[in-house]
């Protein structure tokens, strides 16, 4: 008899021929009917039936329950289980969405074929973002990986040992995800260089490994060796390499490059190697850096084809004249440093590369659209002159007369009318925070949302990210040198790196700890990007109520004091006043605005709204976050589970 129970339950769940959803009692009286079933609580994958027993007196039942189907009559096995009770009721679970099913109740009898109620028939709704949201689970991958952050754990990474990265959506509906060698406890040392990962949701990232072997192209030495021997020096005979921010783009159907950059550690006067404290300063500056072309056609495969040089760093100084005073001189011997590129095909077809780091600024440079490479002759790269450099590119954005700037990292993209450049300002390890400008043409002049010039301006605005500290956390520092994209749908994102304070959990070397961030943009009515305060993590996007906004949130302000974390306070949203009754903005009123999603508080600041993880939540959950921008300052709040 069970083998029979277990023939009837499988053939009963199968949804194609009919299932069944029941309740075992027993019965014993009287003549039997069933009453036509009612449906209830119907949802896009689940529904409530409801139906009785009358005249069941004298009746022996062995099973109750319901049949359904996509096909009308669904019908059932009998089985010698016993049940009692009148009213048979269940929540049908795991239906299809706009899907029209058909359903009888049915009692068996012992020894007897099932009795059946009339059939009914439903339809369930398409799936909608609330019941998305209602069902939502988000991220529990860790943040501080430093129990896995090794190389043989390098599969359950995710977003664990990231820095610098670049990200672009390739035809396979992927993202590419490369980066800088940097890591956790230098885990990539001896496993190749600009690491990929990719993904489907900007979430789970598979890692695939290294796009470049261990061992460099052999044109860096000899470029650097050839230089080296123009300029009467010695050659260095084993370069020290670094392994720097790459760039990777789509280019057209079938075809991705990716523009890297390798910095040569030795001083140019001796050729030794730059290691700090170990006495080998010769009162030179460093030797150069290179940006050369990697080209697939399959970004899955992970296998790339060096394509060679394309630009160095360079110098409006003579050939000699390297020399530096002492590791505190800052007056930087190459004028643009060939590092941190990034890549992008102008609206008329052109193909530009933007570089640079620190030293005099972020260049442009126009490339041949057929190999990569620029599209005029390079000059020598010393004593370069004009407004083009002798060929290594035009200035776009200098924070001054400086040559050791603090700006790097530039990003670019275009979106509706504007090219938009993307600059990390400050130091690594804490205030690293993030500007943007733009500009009508690729090669400017640029300008930032107050009108001021990318050239030569002490500060741009608006910062979009810097070090920041919501409750329950430890909160992030390091949050820049980002790589900007969009899903082709008008969606748009933004990559970086985060890192931890200093000693956190008393790990004296915690900010080391370098997670993957992506985040969304919003942008605003001025056409301006506004970066989301909390990470992405697929929440959908269902309409934000007014009633949602009612409570606490907490509430930052991003400035130029960059050196420290910004901390959270307390606001709180009144719904029956829409006032603002504590914190910084207390008795400020506000308004919604169901249509735009935005809040806009009494003193003009329009906040931008949208939903995304609470990752201090313990357990994580999903809530509402804003950006916005005003009074020089970016102001990131969340709403308070």
């Amino acid at each position: 008899m069970k083998y029979l129970k277990t023939i009837y339950l499988l053939l009963c769940c199968a949804l194609t021929l009919g299932a069944c959803s029941d309740d075992d009692e027993n019965s014993a009286s009287g003549a039997l009917s069933i009453t036509t079933p009612t449906y209830t609580n119907v949802g896009y994958n689940k529904v409530t039936l409801s139906a009785n027993i009358s005249g069941s007196e004298g009746v022996n039942i062995v099973k109750r329950g319901f049949c359904y189907s996509t096909e009308s009559n669904p019908s059932i096995y009998d089985t010698t289980d016993e049940v009692r009770g009148t009213e048979i009721s269940t929540t049908l679970t795991g239906l299809s969405q706009q899907t029209t099913y058909y359903a009888r109740a049915f009692v068996t009898l012992y020894n007897e074929e099932p009795k059946y109620s009339e059939e009914i028939s439903f339809t369930t709704p398409t799936e909608t973002l609330n019941d998305e949201l209602a069902e939502y689970e988000a991220p529990t991958y860790v943040d501080d990986y430093t129990g896995f952050s090794a190389w043989s754990n390098r599969y359950q990474w995710n977003l664990a040992n990231v820095h610098d990265p670049t990200v672009m959506k390739a035809d396979d509906g992927y993202y590419y995800m490369y980066q800088t060698d940097a890591s956790y406890g230098n885990a990539h040392n001896g496993n190749g260089h600009f690491h990929a990962r990719r993904s489907k949701d900007l979430v789970n990232w598979e890692y695939l490994g290294a796009t470049m072997s261990e061992t460099p192209p052999t044109w860096i030495k000899e470029k650097l060796n050839a230089y080296r021997q123009e300029m009467g020096l010695e050659p260095i005979d084993n370069p020290s390499y670094g392994y720097w921010a790459p760039v990777a783009r789509k280019v057209s159907t079938g075809k991705y490059r990716m523009y890297y950059s390798i910095v040569i550690t030795n001083y140019i006067k001796t050729g030794k190697p730059e290691i700090e404290n170990n006495g080998n300063f010769d009162n030179s500056w460093g030797e150069r850096a290179f940006i050369g072309l990697m080209e697939t056609s399959d970004p899955a495969s992970n296998i790339w084809e060096d394509k060679g040089y394309v630009v160095c760093s360079a110098s409006d100084k003579e050939m000699t004249d390297y020399g530096r005073n002492s590791t505190s001189d800052w007056n930087a011997y190459f004028k643009i440093n060939a590092i941190d590129p990034t890549y992008i095909i102008t609206t008329s077809g052109e193909h530009w590369l933007i570089y640079g780091s620190w030293h005099n600024g972020i260049a442009a440079l126009q490339l041949n659209a057929e190999d990569g490479k620029p599209l005029n002759a390079l000059g020598d790269p010393w004593k370069i002159t004009g407004e083009n450099n002798s060929g290594y590119g035009k200035i776009i954005a200098t924070r001054g007369n400086s040559r050791w700037q603090a700006s790097e990292g530039p990003e670019i993209i275009y979106r509706d009318g504007y090219y938009y450049l993307f600059l990390a300002y400050g130091t690594l390890s804490v205030e690293y925070n993030t500007r943007v400008c733009r500009s009508t043409n690729i090669d400017g002049p640029y300008v930032d949302m107050d009108g001021n010039s990318a050239m030569g301006s002490g500060e741009l605005y608006p910062i979009l990210t810097a070090p920041y500290k919501f409750n329950n956390s430890y909160g992030w520092v390091g949050i820049s040198h980002c790589g900007v994209f969009d899903d082709g749908e008008g969606n748009w994102f933004y990559t970086s790196q985060g890192r931890f304070p200093v000693n956190v959990g008393g790990n004296e070397y915690s900010n080391a700890i370098m997670m993957g961030h992506v985040r969304s943009i919003r942008w605003d009515a001025n056409g301006w990007p506004l970066v989301m305060p909390e990470r992405y993590g697929a929440v959908p996007q269902a309409p934000i109520t007014e009633a949602e906004i009612a409570g606490n949130w907490e509430h930052l302000a991003l400035t130029t004091s960059t050196g420290s974390q910004r901390t959270s306070e307390t606001l709180t949203y009144d719904l029956s006043t829409h006032k603002i009754t504590n914190g910084s903005w207390q008795n400020a009123s506000w308004t919604f605005d169901e249509a735009t999603q935005t809040i806009t508080t009494s003193s003009g600041v329009v906040l931008y709204l949208q939903r995304e993880v609470d990752w201090e939540a313990t357990p994580r959950t999903h809530t509402i976050v804003y950006a916005a921008q005003g009074n020089k300052k970016t102001y990131w709040g969340k709403k308070v589970q």
